[in-house]
């Protein structure tokens, strides 16, 4: 059976913000989970739209597309041009599961919820020539997951062809999250077996890794095993946590033992009101200051994630979110104007008080206001999210930000890693062009080595862990 699987170009590679090396990160790991669940004597093409033209002069036997929002439109008309040569065209992904009957007109089945327990289920129903139109995933393990079809990867192609998820979900609701709709109708939150994660990751070359799990630390069990596992391995990676897991305990310890060298953190919001408008309870009286001096002295480098047009947001609140990352050396910094996906409770509530002002996909990629605004008019919120960037990523306050660590190491990391990432676009566009774009990555290892802590250090962390139960506002 010949079989084609696709990850089309998001919106965005359309439009005047398109950074092609934003892109050309991480290789399209769930199609490739899912090929595993195919034949060895099935003739399989896994192609990525953000690094590859895609080829449509073939007529395969099977077509799985994965579907977000921002790729909805190009996906259904890639669909509707492989159903029109005869083919059996598959749809899934986290828009399919939002707005199921909207991707039905596109698909002759298409897959709700993760597809780990219902593609093999499919499978077996095509072969038997009955497949169903609808699939809902409801048995949620990976205990029995064969071996992904890294195989199948273009390594070249990526900055990080080692990336990894270990577990799928998360364990907290916020009203603004995509998740939460995928995982209906079974657990939200579920990890792999430790020993097979350890396995998966014995597979990958090299030293760097990169967790794209929602939050690594969600099952602080499974972490700690994880991370105890992982030591000796000689490994550095790259994760996301919460600022109430990086708090707790001492679970970030562990993980920087293990190599754990770069961490995406939710601040969000400074509000109080706006964490409780998006149920976001996990940073709710949580010290932010507290959490990055922690990580700091463990010599963890920050990506602080921020999001503008929550209903308590004034016309200050971006010069005040650039000036606290500057202040407390976030190394990088990545901002969203507030938006509804379907699926979600915010979409929900935005829905019924008539704020939804367009259900044009395309727009709903963070960058563009698609809802009623309250304190900031739409044009306010949208140019403040521009100016953000600019300003964060302006020179001298990357210099500023770097001059704020201690360690001279950490300075130095810091430089490279928010200058590199942001100032040298041509340089990039250049060496994915070459195709030497994987020969970065040992520069990229470099740059997350080790910095090691002092007792100083080590005070900044005892005196973070007395620290959960506050909550300090930037200052201004």
């Amino acid at each position: 059976m010949k079989v084609k699987l696709i990850l089309p170009a998001l919106a965005e590679a359309e439009s005047p913000f398109w950074r092609p090396i934003k892109y050309s990160l991480f290789p399209p790991l769930g199609l490739a989970t899912l090929a595993a669940f195919l034949s060895p004597d099935d003739e399989i093409d896994l192609q990525d739209q953000h690094v590859e033209t895609l080829k449509f002069n073939d007529e395969p036997d099977l077509v799985l597309i994965q579907v977000y929002i921002t790729n909805a439109y190009r996906s259904y008309k890639i669909a509707n041009s492989y159903r029109a040569k005869g083919c059996y065209v598959i749809l899934g992904g986290l828009h399919v599961t939002s707005l199921p009957d909207e991707a039905a007109k596109h698909a002759d089945s298409i897959f709700l919820g993760p597809g780990e327990d219902t593609f093999p289920e499919f499978l077996k129903d095509f072969k038997n020539g009955n497949p169903k139109k609808r699939y809902s995933s409801s048995v949620r393990t990976l205990t029995t997951l064969p071996p992904i079809r890294r195989d199948l990867i273009k390594r070249h192609k990526y900055l990080v062809p080692n990336s990894i998820v270990v577990t799928r979900g998360c364990p907290h609701h916020c009203s603004f999250c995509y998740k939460d709709a995928f995982f209906q109708g079974g657990k939200s939150f579920y990890t792999q077996l430790v020993d097979d994660a350890l396995a998966e990751i014995d597979r990958l070359p090299g030293k760097h890794l990169y967790f794209l799990d929602d939050h690594l630390l969600g099952n602080a069990k499974f972490a700690t095993d994880l991370f105890e596992g992982m030591k000796g391995m000689n490994r550095v990676f790259q994760a996301a946590s919460t600022v109430d897991a990086i708090l707790r305990g001492n679970l970030i310890e562990k993980a920087a033992e293990a190599g754990l060298r770069s961490v995406f953190v939710g601040f969000e919001t400074f509000s109080p009101n706006n964490l409780k408008q998006s149920n976001k309870k996990q940073n709710l009286k949580k010290d932010y200051e507290a959490a990055v001096n922690r990580l700091h002295a463990l010599g963890i480098m920050i990506n602080g994630s921020f999001v503008f047009g929550l209903d308590e947001d004034d016309k200050d609140v971006f010069k005040r979110t650039v000036d606290w990352g500057v202040k407390n050396a976030v190394t990088t910094s990545t901002y969203h104007v507030l938006t509804p996906y379907p699926g979600t409770k915010l979409y929900k509530d935005m829905e019924q008080q008539n704020r939804i002002v367009t259900k044009n996909w395309d727009l709903y990629d963070t960058r563009n206001v698609v809802y009623k605004t309250t304190n900031l008019s739409a044009e306010e919120l949208k140019n403040g999210y521009d100016w953000a960037y600019k300003e964060f990523y302006k020179w001298s306050n990357i210099f500023e930000a770097s001059f704020n660590h201690e360690s001279h190491k950490h300075k130095l990391k810091h430089l490279l890693y928010s200058g590199g990432w942001k100032k040298f676009e041509p340089l990039w566009n250049f060496i994915i062009k070459t195709k030497n774009l994987n020969n970065m990555l040992p520069l990229l290892e470099s740059i997350l080595s080790k910095v090691n802590y002092n007792k100083m250090n080590q005070s900044v962390i005892l005196e973070s862990k007395t620290q959960i139960n506050t909550y300090s506002k930037p200052s201004t």
